[in-house]
């Protein structure tokens, strides 16, 4: 079975796959998902006609190797699974370190440059190109220059969103041995409050930088909220002030476990490629956010409503290709049945109230008054429902399409209250985007036909109209649970559809 399909497999039964070494990652593509499973293979192409050759018999260049391989540990990876203490073991014998160093190499090599897990294994509906290399080739040019040195970290990923990550993982790395102030749990702290457990709140503020030291009164005082609310803000929570459940959790996250999340993390941004596209949009689930990148820097960033728990938001890139002003809604089937078909048995009148259209399955409209919608049943239901655009339509005055198997796009909503809260994780799956018309101005930027007067016109009109733009527009949605808040400073958030699991179980797996 090919690894990738193997890999789904264990996906599906909600287990990680580690990705095992690869010779190049155009060999992978082409092979369909075959990988090289062992290092050792890559290692015999490499002697291959040279079986003789000794690369690693200078004492210097050895250590060197070991060097970079203690070094994985700043990129989130355990030295140990790239042979770390059989090549301690094997240091004076140079005939039997031979192999076991050129493996680790190719190995680390393998991992630093696609990643160490195969992306699929957690994220079933991945399909983004990584980086290319051929690494066989790539440890002969690093041994031709008599030094490896620094030759892993230079495939690691460029982004600078990457390297602010790694630098705060080697900054909580110094930092892990230091107890932090736990809170206990309890009730939830609110304004004009006073005991011990605030007391220790404060303490665990200080420790943060949130509160200046000798500022510990007991008392839930309007300096301490406005600490919990810069909290609450940083870690995007509701900035009400006040201490649950979520903001208690949050709180008590020492450094191991932000550790934690930063290995994952960084592993996520080894899947992807150095370059994501000129003009690019970037959904983070995690984070309720749509950011609009042009020549590597953020012109735009728009908030979002991703998909609830149980219908989660899937991660993958297209190509936005379209937008449409003033849309249809064609009501999928699922919404139609689980969710429509009820309303309508409450309240036949929100056909009519809401815009909605019905259908027949031959395509012909249906008078919805004619419908005794109690004796409907979802299971054979039998009828196409649509909704007219207006001021209730659930795409509001625009979708930005970029047509998948996912049925998933970008769009307006009529409830932008919704926007207010900091979790929002309230769609169907799709991404409800605050001021969208703005956003498809700026995907129309390089379409000269398309002015803001005329999509303005457009908007107005209250007719369905498609933009189409001059040159697609790569879209990646992603899930990054740690973020780069720029000059090497991070956020983090919480794992809402709990995938930084399946991501960790993988990276404490010792290849094989």
């Amino acid at each position: 079975m090919p690894f990738k399909s193997i890999c789904l497999s264990l996906a599906l039964m909600g287990a990680a796959c580690v990705l095992p070494i690869t010779l190049t990652s155009s060999a992978y593509a082409q092979s369909g998902g075959q990988t090289i499973t062992l290092a050792k293979k890559a290692t015999d192409i490499f002697y291959e006609g040279n079986a003789s050759e000794h690369v690693w018999s200078d004492d210097a260049l050895y250590a060197e190797l070991m060097a970079e391989i203690s070094g994985l540990d700043a990129h989130g990876l355990n030295p140990e699974h790239y042979n770390l203490a059989e090549l301690t073991r094997r240091k004076s014998d140079k005939a039997a370190r031979e192999r076991v160093a050129t493996s680790a190499w190719l190995m680390a090599a393998a991992h630093m440059t696609y990643g160490k897990l195969d992306p699929v294994s957690v994220e079933p509906n991945w399909n983004v190109a990584g980086r290319k290399i051929d690494l066989v080739s790539a440890l002969r040019a690093t041994l031709k220059a008599k030094s490896v040195r620094g030759s892993l970290d230079a495939l690691a990923p460029k982004q600078p969103e990457y390297s602010a990550l790694k630098s705060e993982y080697g900054r909580l790395q110094t930092l892990a041995s230091q107890a932090s102030t736990r809170v206990p749990d309890g009730e939830t702290l609110k304004p004009n409050m006073s005991g011990a457990r605030i007391g220790l709140l404060q303490t665990r503020l200080v420790e943060l930088g949130l509160l200046p030291l000798g500022t510990l009164t007991n008392q839930m005082d309007a300096q301490t909220v406005s600490a919990v609310k810069d909290f609450q803000i940083s870690a995007d929570l509701d900035d009400d002030g006040a201490v649950g459940p979520a903001t208690l959790k949050a709180l008590n996250r020492g450094s191991e476990e932000r550790l934690t999340q930063l290995r994952v993390n960084l592993e996520r941004w080894r899947w992807l490629p150095d370059d994501l596209g000129r003009r690019h949009l970037r959904a983070n689930i995690a984070g309720f956010d749509v950011t609009a990148w042009n020549e590597g820097k953020v012109e735009r960033t728009h908030l979002t409503i991703v998909g609830k728990t149980f219908r989660k938001t899937p991660v993958f890139s297209d190509q936005i290709s379209h937008a449409i002003f003033n849309p249809w809604w064609e009501t999928p089937y699922s919404l139609a049945t689980k969710d429509k078909l009820p309303l309508f048995k409450r309240d036949p009148d929100a056909v009519k109230r809401l815009g909605f259209q019905v259908l027949d399955r031959s395509g012909s409209a249906v008078n919805a008054t004619t419908i005794d919608w109690n004796s409907v049943n979802a299971s054979s239901f039998p009828y196409r429902i649509r909704q007219a655009p207006g001021e209730t339509n659930a795409l509001g005055k625009v979708k930005i399409m970029f047509p998948n198997v996912h049925n998933i796009y970008l769009h307006d909503t009529p409830t932008r209250g919704l926007f207010s809260q900091r979790q929002r994780a309230f769609s169907s799956g799709c991404l409800r985007t605050q001021n969208p018309i703005d956003l498809s101005a700026w995907l129309l930027a390089e379409t000269p036909e398309w002015t803001r007067a005329r999509i303005d016109t457009a908007v107005a009109s209250g007719n369905e109209t498609r933009a189409n733009l001059a040159k697609k527009v790569p879209v990646h949605i992603l899930y990054f649970t740690v973020v780069s808040e720029g000059e090497n400073s991070v956020r983090f958030l919480d794992d809402i559809y709990d995938r930084d699991s399946a991501v960790l179980s993988g990276l404490t797996k010792v290849p094989s």
